[in-house]
């Protein structure tokens, strides 16, 4: 009995539909890569410091000396969250007592930034921190959006293979990609940071959403050989596409609203590809739609000039075809014995480790040394060579040695960065990136890896667990960047620099911030909706 990829093996592997198919299927996944990772600009926390009113009656010095200073990386900047009660210093002003000489500032009394923020607009004109005051006590909120939003990816995963096998590959595709633009697009219009943060998780919903469904049609579409190079290759080259896409939009658009709705854009071109790509054969001959299959198939022989059979399908296959069914098994298969229980905790340590470090490198961007635009630029360019690299090992070396290679490549080289002497930040800054190529890799093989681990009956549960604890990692890693356990090495880099689990600690992000002259920033009332 001939399964489905003898039985079309007469369309060859490599002709126009197939790619067609495969360069499609992979553009659809472009805005996937700048919707998850655009908070890197989105909610970017500029420099700020509490502000003083206009209206306050304070004299040229002590305005210039009304919010304390603490030390940073050997030098005094500006504090970000606490200023010396106004009430105080305008009352010294009036006197006409001076700052530092006649008034000591150490035993001055402070208090918080009740009168709002000023922001410098040097880097961003304006964020979703800057719009809803996401700083000091509220500095939490940015990466708790971010975990959200991974936790809407999370429920994503679990309902979009049982939607698109009722409702069919390509239907789940189109409507989740105008799922993920549409709320993307919702998002601009958001006057609260609930708003924006609900809307955020329906964004990741469709996101992941639409991935599956694409790497699904791909994959039964399309035949065994040009099936591995899409699902290793093809997808994830261009989500780093789409990733590179996103500094480059956020360089010339530095409002938060007009950059979302620029990356809204691809998404909507998107549409025209319903017209191009056909519905998985393989899914319609499950639903018993015969006919329609089969035009699909005799579409595709006369794209790729090649003359179909009069019968594609014997009667007695399309009944095997469309009756397979693989038999039950449950999570405890995944514990019963032993070795299958130490290749299920070895699998999830695995995920959650390098999700963690996937994620936690790329949303880290702004703490890098540098430009904000190129390092983010560069950490996406780093992922192309990376998924080639895996692919190479994964051809000529075992499975084994394959991922171990990528993740002593991005350990060591993390972890190398701490002993970089202080002042080479730019050496630094190539030591992270060559550690998150390190790290793409690694992705990009766990997958085979994970796959080849277990016994065929519980495989596809074993690499959805396996998923599915990434997911949890991907949660986490915003908290491993808010509370700075990617580094030891903020005196060494300016800013905190990532280290895959360095277990280090460095300053709260608010607290790294320069001294700006008031001329360069903005003002923002508290509690502005």
């Amino acid at each position: 009995m001939r399964d489905y990829d003898e039985v079309t093996s007469f369309l060859g592997e490599w002709g126009p539909f197939q790619r067609l198919i495969f360069f499609l299927l992979s553009a659809s996944i472009i805005p996937n890569g700048f919707n998850g990772m655009s908070v890197v600009f989105l909610a970017a926390t500029p420099e700020h410091r509490c502000r003083v009113p206009d209206t306050a009656n304070l004299s040229r010095a002590w305005r210039n000396h009304s919010v304390p200073l603490r030390l940073q990386d050997g030098r005094e900047v500006p504090h970000s969250c606490r200023r010396y009660r106004l009430a105080a210093i305008a009352n010294f002003s009036a006197l006409g007592l001076e700052p530092g000489r006649d008034v000591d500032l150490e035993q001055l009394e402070q208090e918080g930034c009740v009168d709002g923020w000023e922001f410098s607009q040097d880097i961003y004109l304006s964020t979703i921190v800057t719009e809803w005051n996401l700083v000091c006590e509220d500095d939490w909120k940015a990466p708790l959006m971010v975990s959200l939003f991974f936790v809407g990816v999370l429920v994503g995963s679990f309902v979009s293979g049982q939607l698109s096998d009722r409702f069919g590959r390509k239907n789940v595709l189109f409507v989740t990609m105008g799922m993920q633009t549409g709320f993307s697009f919702l998002q601009i219009f958001s006057k609260n940071f609930e708003m924006f943060t609900v809307l955020f998780v329906l964004v990741g919903m469709g996101q992941i959403s639409n991935y599956v469904a694409a790497f699904v049609l791909g994959t039964e579409i399309l035949g065994k050989p040009v099936r591995i190079l899409f699902s290793t290759l093809g997808v994830c080259i261009f989500y780093a596409f789409g990733y590179m896409l996103l500094p480059l939009f956020a360089y010339f658009i530095r409002d938060w609203r007009m950059l979302l709705l620029a990356l809204t854009a691809p998404g909507v071109l998107c549409v025209a590809l319903w017209w191009f790509i056909p519905e998985s054969p393989r899914w319609l001959i499950s639903q018993g739609r015969l006919k329609e299959a089969e035009v699909i198939i005799r579409n595709a022989a006369k794209m790729n000039g090649i003359v179909a059979p009069s019968t594609i399908f014997e009667s007695s296959e399309l009944q095997d075809l469309s009756s397979e069914k693989q038999p039950s098994h449950s999570i405890l298969d995944l514990l019963r014995t032993r070795n299958i229980r130490m290749v299920t905790i070895m699998s999830i340590i695995l995920w959650i480790t390098i999700s963690v470090g996937y994620f936690g490198l790329s949303l880290d961007t702004p703490n890098l040394h540098g430009d904000i635009y190129v390092n983010c630029f560069l950490l996406a360019v780093v992922e192309v060579p990376a998924y080639l690299l895996a692919w190479l090992l994964l051809q000529h070396l075992p499975r084994r040695y394959s991922m171990a290679t990528a993740l002593f490549l991005g350990g060591s080289v993390l972890l190398s960065v701490q002993l970089v002497p202080p002042g080479l930040y730019y050496l630094a800054t190539v030591l992270v990136m060559v550690g998150k190529f390190g790290v793409t890799a690694a992705f990009s093989m766990v997958y085979v890896y994970t796959a080849e681990l277990y016994p065929t009956v519980v495989r596809n549960m074993g690499v959805g667990v396996s998923s599915t604890a990434s997911r949890l990692g991907s949660i986490l890693s915003p908290y491993f960047v808010y509370l700075g356990w990617f580094c030891l090495l903020c005196h060494r880099c300016l800013r905190p620099l990532p280290a895959l689990h360095s277990h280090g600690e460095s300053d709260h992000p608010d607290s790294h911030s320069h001294l700006v002259p008031p001329r360069e920033l903005r003002h923002s009332p508290p509690g502005h909706h």
